[in-house]
C-alpha cells in the first residue's frame, strides 16, 4: 500500500512533492532519525504520484509523516516539517 516494507516496530511514511522545500528538510530529518534504528522504517511517497492513496489517508499538504505501528496502523500524524523531539516521542510511544 505505501511503497515499502513495513518496519517491525514503525514506520515513517512521508507523503511529499516535487518542489516541496520543507519535505528536503523533512527527508533528511526523519533518514537521520532511522539510520540508528533497525527496527524503524522511512518511506517517502509521491504525493502528486499516488493522489489515490493521498485522498483515502486525507493528506491535506506536504509534507505530512504518518507514523504507523508494525501493523500499518496510523498511530501519529505530523502536518509540515516535524521537529525531531516529536518523532522521537511518537516512536517511544510504540511498544517495542
Amino acid at each position: 500500500m505505501i511503497g515499502g516494507a513495513l518496519g517491525s516496530r514503525a514506520t515513517l511514511v512521508q507523503f511529499s512533492s516535487a518542489f516541496c522545500t520543507p519535505c528536503r528538510a523533512t527527508r533528511a530529518l526523519l533518514e537521520n532519525i532511522v539510520t540508528d534504528m533497525h527496527d524503524v522504517t522511512h518511506v517517502e511517497v509521491d504525493a502528486e504520484a499516488q493522489l489515490d492513496l493521498v485522498r483515502k489517508l486525507n493528506i491535506l499538504s506536504t509534507p505530512t509523516t504518518l507514523i504507523l505501528d508494525p501493523s500499518g496502523r496510523e498511530v501519529g500524524r505530523a502536518v509540515g516539517a516535524p521537529k525531531r523531539e516529536q518523532v522521537m516521542t511518537a516512536l517511544a510511544a510504540i511498544r517495542q
